[in-house]
């Protein structure tokens, strides 16, 4: 480009072109390490480290592992056994438990039912009199009872003709027969059943001279 050309550019604002600077590395330039141009040094294939920073240390293969600790001692065979059987005797007292409750409600359901068929079968059955007046003293459920009869009641009780059965908490006079059924039904129910054959000594309360006191507290 000639001069004018030039002078004129500069005049129209534009700029001469930048020199190429000397001091630029060229690539294909030799290294002053001694290694060939577009490799890299070995540091610098690694990455390099950072100046004042070493290597990372390698852990030792020698290092011991760290393990599981077990704590306490282990159980022995017959702690193992021991606990078995005492499982096995608290399921069997619990099982024992619950079979007596069973039973236990089922004798009451029984009781339950018997009681109300004996209340059907001595309806209208009891012969007790109203205006008897001579207190008959028998042995039931380990304390003293008293029934109201007559004299030809008590002569008839005393020979096993007639009997007591209990129920409801009242005291019922009835014949041999009724009294047989009564037992056959629910035997706890039956408070005075008399063996004309047995002696006096079976049954002191027989003898009509015997009288307990009415006030007496037993």
């Amino acid at each position: 480009m000639s001069d004018s050309l030039r002078d004129q550019l500069l005049g129209l604002g534009f700029k001469p072109a930048p020199k190429p600077d000397s001091k630029k590395h060229d690539p294909k330039a030799p290294r002053r390490d001694g290694a060939k141009p577009g490799k890299p040094r070995p540091n610098e294939a690694r990455g390099g480290n950072k100046p004042g920073q070493g290597a990372r240390p390698q852990p030792s293969q020698n290092k011991p592992q760290n393990k599981p600790h077990h704590h306490g001692k282990p159980r022995r065979q017959e702690d193992i056994d021991l606990a078995k059987a005492y499982a096995i005797r608290a399921q069997k007292e619990k099982d024992e438990r619950i079979e007596a409750e069973r039973l236990k409600q089922e004798e009451a359901r029984q009781r339950r039912e018997a009681r109300a068929k004996l209340a059907e079968l001595l309806e209208g059955k009891a012969l007790n009199d109203a205006n008897a007046d001579i207190a008959r003293h028998f042995d039931y459920g380990g304390k003293i009872k008293r029934i109201y009869v007559n004299a030809d009641q008590l002569k008839a009780l005393n020979a096993g003709e007639l009997g007591v059965v209990q129920l409801n908490g009242r005291y019922l006079l009835v014949d041999a027969l009724m009294l047989a059924q009564a037992e056959a039904l629910f035997a706890p129910s039956v408070a005075l059943k008399v063996d004309p054959n047995a002696s006096s000594e079976d049954d002191p309360y027989a003898d009509p001279q015997y009288q307990v006191p009415d006030d007496l507290v037993w």
